[in-house]
């Protein structure tokens, strides 16, 4: 049996972590919204036509933010489509997707169903086929009292308060050249500064986040990011990036995909911080990991120009959701500079809720590590000293337990998450909490089982689920847990 020691200090604080860390994803795309969030004639739909089963889970996951409205539909989209009358609304062509789109939910709606949700939003504006005018007049839709032509036509259109919406993307994957009006670094900087000075001109309160590069991989990574936050860094607040990652054949590779995330935000942290010497600015540039998650982008394949079709449906199974927790992690050790994250996506796109049609609604295998993180990963990330032995993959030498640390002084807990991505035995780990005192283990959340490749399906909605272990010893200043192969473990202890 392997060990790792964990050595913990309650004053080696490294960050505190923003609630934001914990925020999603809805686009218009696939049935995300329809037959997603949106179905009027299901047995639970409310008033509005919203799925009140899905929201209850959405509630379960506490997400803060919900990224709204794309994504690549965002690039194509005109949001003055989507307000108004319903039956004066266009059905259009989302050329981004090769799908149709009847328009029945727009900026107002989206709203109204955060609030049922529990949740904010975070808007997004057109820097493909949109201006920075535009995007001025959306603020000015949304945020703006009363008094304008935009801010009276949210009031004429039944909604008499102002939105609040007070961080906003500036577009999408603006380097992609699958993206509607792609652009080069030297043109979108141009043109996301000027839509900055508009949008703030409207509102100086709200946050803007510039497109950083869509994923690592790209050719023009990192100089991408420079060249754009040259153009704009004083005037946005925080630096996009996107990484999705799949298996490929080699399942330890998969579980060591947090490694390479963590790289990645080191690079886009250093290439934000050169362009800071650069402009010697006082200023830190935060990062919004605005979509992450496991997808398995090699086998998707679509009928064009349907309404809402079932596209981008990945089903997650338990190896799934352990590379999904070693992403989680990551996200949470680098929360000094990653202050928003958005699981792409919240509902049946490549998510942790999935729908039937008229049916039931259930809890993909990634719903549990989220869960977990969203409730047990929120106050300040401790900086332990772990002696770990470590696995060799294509990533480099990876260490054999992947953890972070969560201390919640509010609630006098800590939490200890670990991922073991060791194949052949379980790990004992050994915690040394003595700068704490005495602490009281009272609880050991594990997720693991025999079949890696076991899926939750609607005749089988609980087949991969988390299990509370049985724990030996509940009080002291340090402890001994063995934690299974191949698991995701939450560790609680309240002092």
């Amino acid at each position: 049996m392997a060990d790792v020691k964990v050595y913990v200090e309650k004053h080696f604080e490294h960050s505190k972590v923003d609630d934001k860390l914990f925020s999603s994803f809805i686009e218009h795309l696939g049935r995300a919204v329809y037959t997603g969030i949106y179905e009027p004639d299901h047995p639970t739909a409310d008033e509005q036509g919203f799925r009140q089963d899905v929201i209850e889970l959405v509630k379960e996951l506490d997400v803060k933010l919900v990224r709204y409205p794309g994504g690549n539909f965002l690039s194509g989209y005109n949001w003055l489509d989507g307000v108004g009358p319903k039956e004066n609304r266009p059905v259009r062509l989302d050329l981004a997707w090769q799908t149709i789109e009847p328009n029945e939910i727009g900026i107002d709606e989206f709203v109204d169903w955060s609030k049922k949700a529990g949740t904010e939003i975070m808007g997004a504006v057109n820097m493909g086929t949109g201006t920075p005018q535009d995007a001025a007049f959306l603020v000015e839709y949304c945020n703006f009292p009363g008094g304008t032509y935009y801010s009276d036509l949210r009031k004429k259109n039944g909604h008499e308060q102002p939105h609040h919406i007070k961080t906003w993307c500036i577009g999408n994957e603006m380097d992609g050249p699958w993206q509607t009006c792609h652009l080069s670094a030297e043109d979108y900087g141009k043109k996301a500064l000027e839509t900055a000075k508009m949008m703030k001109w409207v509102d100086n309160s709200i946050e803007l986040v510039v497109c950083g590069s869509a994923t690592s991989l790209m050719a023009t990574y990192p100089e991408w990011d420079r060249i754009v936050l040259e153009h704009t860094y004083e005037l946005v607040d925080y630096l996009s990036l996107h990484r999705y990652y799949e298996n490929e054949g080699n399942d330890l590779d998969f579980l060591s995909s947090f490694y390479d995330m963590d790289n990645f935000i080191k690079s886009v942290c250093a290439t934000a911080d050169y362009v800071k010497a650069l402009k010697r600015s006082d200023k830190t540039m935060y990062l919004s990991f605005d979509e992450w998650n496991v997808w398995y982008q090699q086998k998707q394949t679509r009928e064009p120009w349907k309404i809402a079709p079932e596209i981008l449906e990945d089903r997650y199974s338990l190896l799934d959701a352990l590379v999904f927790g070693g992403m989680g992690l990551t996200l949470l050790n680098n929360s000094d500079r990653v202050k928003i994250a958005c699981l792409a996506q919240l509902v049946n796109v490549i998510a942790p809720i999935f729908t039937k049609k008229g049916g039931p609604v259930i809890k993909q295998s990634i719903f549990y590590p989220f869960e977990h993180l969203s409730k047990y990963g929120r106050g300040t990330v401790l900086k332990p000293v772990i002696l770990t032995p470590t696995i060799k993959t294509r990533y480099g030498n990876v260490p054999v337990v992947h953890q972070s640390v969560i201390c919640n002084e509010e609630k006098c807990e800590v939490t200890v998450f670990a991922l073991n991505i060791n194949e052949q035995e379980e790990v004992n780990v050994s915690i040394d909490f003595s700068s704490f005192g005495q602490l009281t283990l009272v609880e050991h959340i594990c997720l693991y089982g025999d079949d890696l490749h076991a899926i939750n399906t609607f005749e089988e909605p609980e087949k991969v689920k988390p299990m509370s272990l049985s724990i030996e010893q509940q009080t002291g200043t340090s402890f001994e847990v063995s934690v299974p192969r191949l698991s995701w473990n939450v560790l609680r202890f309240t002092y």
